[in-house]
């Protein structure tokens, strides 16, 4: 199997449920990806200190390689905590998840943080505050970060550093692996769409987007964006929510359709997707099993308030896994 190795913003998430007039009063599009400050923080926390919270350690990449281990992959993980309890917390939830954790540390920054607005409808609006994970610097990425692992994945949250995120996908193609990029947000995509297009068409090998952002990228619907961004990439992934998803790689094209399920909370749905997805890959799966994968681990993390799924839901998963794999391993001719 081979092994991933993921890069993205070591951020601790704080799970709040507030109404849509709350997101309005806060000046917060509905959906989006928003940085704020530490004074924005603490204002937001001030406003919501009377409703119930949760905490989990997250981030896109973060929770993208954690699914790989919880399925039975080998992964890592580079990202930047502060030297404070929420880092500990941070690193110590990565061991117990089987992540090996490739944690820089920042000597003078607090950890980062994310608190996701959840609207009833399970939309999740996020007001980032990034922290010690802005405090990683393309000069404290090194080639041998790289060596041993077959697959690099990276949020595209992690744009916000050019030069971080291109010697990082740099190094990872030296290195023989490869890339795959989630283009995280649609306002993320609208703000650096250039900057985007040309490392995609010079490092990406694999590209995950959703229906808002693959039209932030080609300005078309997503049957039709999904074939764009495959001329660009070797596979390209549309996801269009409650219609499934759109797998593409050259002339070979699939719709797979979503699991019928209550939508509670969609936090880390396209993480988890990429995680299942990249998992098969990693198992050999071919790309329209990789999509299935993906959608099952998606359609199970919205079924609940944040991105942890019980150790039940991840047996569940595995068992498909396995039997896919006696399914190839089957009528694969020797």
């Amino acid at each position: 199997m081979k092994k991933v190795l993921g890069l993205g913003n070591a951020l601790t998430d704080m799970l709040i449920q507030v109404s849509e007039d709350d997101l309005r009063e806060l000046g917060l599009p509905k959906g989006s990806m928003n940085l704020i400050s530490m004074e924005q923080t603490e204002q937001i926390q001030f406003r919501f200190a009377s409703l119930r919270k949760r905490l989990v350690a997250g981030g896109s990449a973060s929770n993208t390689v954690t699914t790989i281990t919880q399925l039975g992959g080998n992964a890592a993980f580079i990202g930047k905590v502060g030297n404070d309890e929420v880092g500990d917390f941070y690193r110590d939830d990565m061991v117990k998840n089987g992540v090996k954790p490739l944690l820089l540390t920042s000597p003078d920054k607090m950890s980062g943080c994310c608190i996701v607005l959840i609207t009833p409808d399970g939309e999740r609006t996020f007001a980032t505050y990034l922290g010690a994970a802005a405090d990683m610097r393309a000069d404290e990425i090194n080639r041998e970060a790289f060596i041993g692992y077959d697959i690099f994945h990276i949020e595209g949250y992690l744009v916000q550093d050019h030069q971080l995120i291109e010697k990082a996908m740099r190094l990872a193609k030296e290195a023989g692996c490869t890339v795959s990029l989630d283009l995280a947000s649609y306002n993320v995509v609208a703000e650096n769409h250039d900057f985007l297009k040309g490392l995609i068409h010079k490092y990406v090998d694999i590209v995950f987007a959703n229906e808002d952002e693959s039209f932030a990228y080609t300005g078309l619907a997503a049957e039709e964006s999904v074939a764009q961004i495959a001329k660009e990439c070797d596979i390209a992934i549309v996801k269009v929510g409650k219609r499934g998803s759109y797998v593409r790689q050259g002339e070979n094209v699939y719709h797979i359709g979503a699991i019928t399920t209550a939508c509670t909370d969609s936090t880390g749905a396209g993480d988890l997707y990429a995680g299942g997805f990249l998992h098969a890959l990693s198992d050999g799966f071919d790309i329209r099993r990789c999509g299935e994968i993906g959608t099952i681990a998606a359609g199970r993390v919205v079924e609940i308030i944040g991105t942890k799924l019980s150790e039940d839901t991840w047996d569940e998963i595995r068992r498909i896994c396995a039997m896919y794999r006696g399914f190839m391993l089957r009528y694969t001719p020797n």
